[in-house]
């Protein structure tokens, strides 16, 4: 596993569910994140009350800037969805120690394994360990639509 690396100055890092700005999540992945395109507010909302959700603030605006939600049942697995870094952070080592924070969160439960699915960011989850599955043909779907 590689080092923690340090959120720039003038951001901070809360798993306070109270904290989300759950409009600006729900602007966020029902326009402009290719897996939640569309999702209803209502279903977003439903997904934020059943998971663990942390979110990256401006210190002094208190603006939320990136949020990531983990399924979870804090002993055995968690599913890490929903990533996402507002563009105007983007390539300031926000969302890598953003996610870092995230995966070292996780790391107290004593999970085996902590998955994710991504079209397009391997190479910033491999920084943080991810690797891809090592028996891809193990692993299944049961698919409803969205």
């Amino acid at each position: 596993m590689t080092d923690t690396p340090s959120l720039p100055e003038g951001y901070e890092i809360s798993a306070d569910p109270g904290r989300i700005d759950r409009e600006r999540v729900h602007r966020w992945l029902s326009t402009d994140a290719y897996w939640a395109l569309g999702r209803p507010r209502e279903k977003q909302d439903r997904a934020i009350e059943g998971s663990l959700n942390f979110g990256v603030y401006e210190t002094v605006s208190g603006d939320q800037m990136a949020y990531a939600r983990v399924i979870t049942d804090r002993a055995t697995f968690a599913w890490l969805c929903d990533v996402y870094v507002d563009p105007s952070v983007r390539g300031k080592g926000v969302g890598t120690a953003f996610l870092a924070a995230v995966r070292d969160e996780l790391r107290q439960y004593g999970l085996r394994r902590v998955l994710l699915a991504t079209h397009d960011a391997h190479g910033v989850y491999e920084k943080l360990g991810f690797a891809e599955l090592e028996h891809p043909e193990h692993w299944m779907a049961l698919v409803f639509g969205q």
